[in-house]
């Protein structure tokens, strides 16, 4: 089977060695390095990444590393030569995608975690909802978005608000504010679901915090990952988990953290 080719993993270095930026030219260098199609995060510690954004001082270059100098004078030009010597992937061919928790509005419901089909979600040790898995994600789809009841999970890259972070007023987010049961959602009636909100469809927000749009969009990564089963050797696919495992995985952590948070 032929795979496609990774994105380019930098780290955004501020530790030992570099220069600690300042915020906004820390927000600057994220910018760019998304844009030029980079996975990117920060970093303070030494690590395992191949490549190494930032500004250096005079310390020798870490043999098997790559640094690139937020001082080039043409930045996007100095990482193409790194996707050259890691094989990573044409600046264009990688769209950066992932979720972020707006945590002033997140209330630790766990809905994200239940209804996502890729462990993106995970719970940290003080059982409070996180992004745990970003690079699992699936490009363009916004799902536990649409499903979340207080708006609080953003897609930066998607076309329109309030899903990409455009401000939510009071009065629209208690409009819409709907606690959707996953289970109906997933094997229930979801059409009786639909028509209870029928009547905030005519909103800009509904539009996009809607169910019927969040069960397709989940639907559609079954049928790619099933559309792929052909060019999988059969003892790979016998090891993976059917999508009604996975499924049931993702409810019982729900029902798991659920439980651990009601102790409390």
């Amino acid at each position: 089977m032929a795979l496609s080719q990774p994105s380019l993993r930098v780290a955004l270095y501020e530790g030992s060695g570099a220069r600690t930026l300042s915020g906004g030219e820390r927000f600057d260098s994220l910018k760019l390095l998304l844009a030029q199609g980079c996975s990117v995060r920060r970093a303070t510690q030494p690590g395992t990444v191949a490549v190494w954004v930032g500004d250096f001082d005079s310390q020798p270059q870490p043999e098997g590393q790559l640094r690139v100098s937020l001082a080039e004078p043409d930045l996007p030009v100095a990482l193409d030569a790194s996707r050259a010597q890691v094989a990573a992937a044409p600046a264009g061919q990688w769209k950066p995608w992932f979720p972020v928790i707006d945590y002033d509005r997140c209330t630790n419901c766990m809905q994200c975690l239940s209804f996502c089909l890729f462990g993106v979600y995970g719970v940290d040790s003080e059982r409070k909802l996180q992004v745990q898995n970003q690079d699992n994600c699936k490009t363009n789809c916004p799902a536990c978005s649409r499903v979340c009841p207080e708006a609080a999970i953003l897609f930066p890259k998607y076309k329109a608000g309030p899903i990409n972070g455009d401000i939510v007023s009071d009065a629209d987010l208690e409009r819409e504010k709907m606690k959707i049961d996953i289970s109906a959602l997933l094997g229930g009636d979801v059409y009786s679901l639909l028509r209870q909100r029928s009547d905030k469809a005519k909103s800009r927000f509904s539009k996009e915090r809607d169910s019927d749009k969040a069960l397709a969009e989940r639907q559609k990564c079954l049928v790619k990952l099933s559309s792929l089963a052909a060019d999988i050797p059969p003892e790979v696919l016998a090891s993976l988990p059917s999508p009604e495992e996975i499924s049931r995985r993702a409810q019982e952590a729900a029902d798991k953290a659920r439980a651990a948070l009601a102790q409390d």
